[in-house]
């Protein structure tokens, strides 16, 4: 099983901090988000020999500075989003995997939680999410990819769930097994095949496609998907503003 780490875009609302770096690349807690990733998946077993960084926005830069990962590039980022890279690792998720947003820093212990899942897809869900929305005048709740539940079942996701009808946030981490991947793969294809070039979802392109379009498209189908909680201990940047509430987001402290 590897570990895909979804890097590619450039993180355009983070403006300044991205002209000469790529958003992973940002120092957040005082160091790159990146190295807050990488230990939180090796918390959950994954040496830097298993990860795979999807690339694209000054991908020379990840590279030079990480040359132990394995490296695939998404080369037309600018014009697709979280979905369609993924799938550039498409040789890499066939016998399951874990795979997590690059902009995002979160407790360890959620990879490890996800390892553990007896269940064939599982994503990482938030339960404290709305704390980090007071005040955050950049990156509304309505922006949550958000979460409804049965238990641990999850039901529904999108970002039009009403924050009251919300469990949780789904914060960008996921694992397949094998027999998931597989049902994601076939999910994709079918997906591609039907909406390539047109409107896949909620007004989004295929090619613009979000990985929770995709995967609310799979509920919708019957795919079951259950859920791991965290009380907080994830956040994600976002935006300049988001850089720096980080420290007292972190802390839990008011912001």
């Amino acid at each position: 099983m590897k570990a895909i780490i979804i890097g590619a875009g450039r993180g355009a609302r983070l403006k300044h901090l991205t002209d000469e770096i790529p958003k992973t690349l940002v120092p957040i807690l005082g160091r790159p988000m990146l190295d807050s990733v990488l230990d939180a998946l090796a918390a959950g077993g994954f040496e830097r020999k298993d990860v795979v960084f999807v690339c694209g926005y000054k991908a020379e830069l990840i590279r030079a500075a990480y040359p132990d990962l394995t490296f695939v590039e998404n080369r037309d980022w600018a014009n697709n989003n979280i979905l369609i890279s993924l799938l550039h690792a498409r040789e890499h998720l066939e016998d399951g995997f874990v795979s997590t947003y690059s902009d995002i820093v979160y407790r360890p212990s959620i990879v490890a939680d996800l390892v553990r899942s007896p269940h064939d897809v599982t994503l990482a869900c938030d339960t404290d999410w709305r704390r980090r929305y007071v005040g955050r005048s950049q990156h509304p709740e309505s922006d949550a990819e958000k979460l409804r539940a049965e238990g641990d079942r999850v039901v529904e996701i999108s970002r039009r769930i009403p924050s009251s009808e919300a469990a949780g946030e789904f914060i960008g981490v996921m694992r397949l097994t094998a027999a998931g991947a597989r049902g994601f793969l076939s999910a994709f294809d079918a997906a591609k095949a039907a909406y390539d070039g047109g409107e896949f979802r909620e007004g989004r392109t295929f090619q613009k496609a979000y990985l929770i379009d995709l995967l609310q498209h799979m509920v919708e189908a019957g795919t079951a998907m259950h859920r791991v909680d965290t009380p907080g201990g994830y956040m994600e940047i976002d935006t300049v503003e988001d850089a720096s509430l980080a420290e007292a987001w972190w802390a839990g402290g008011p912001t």
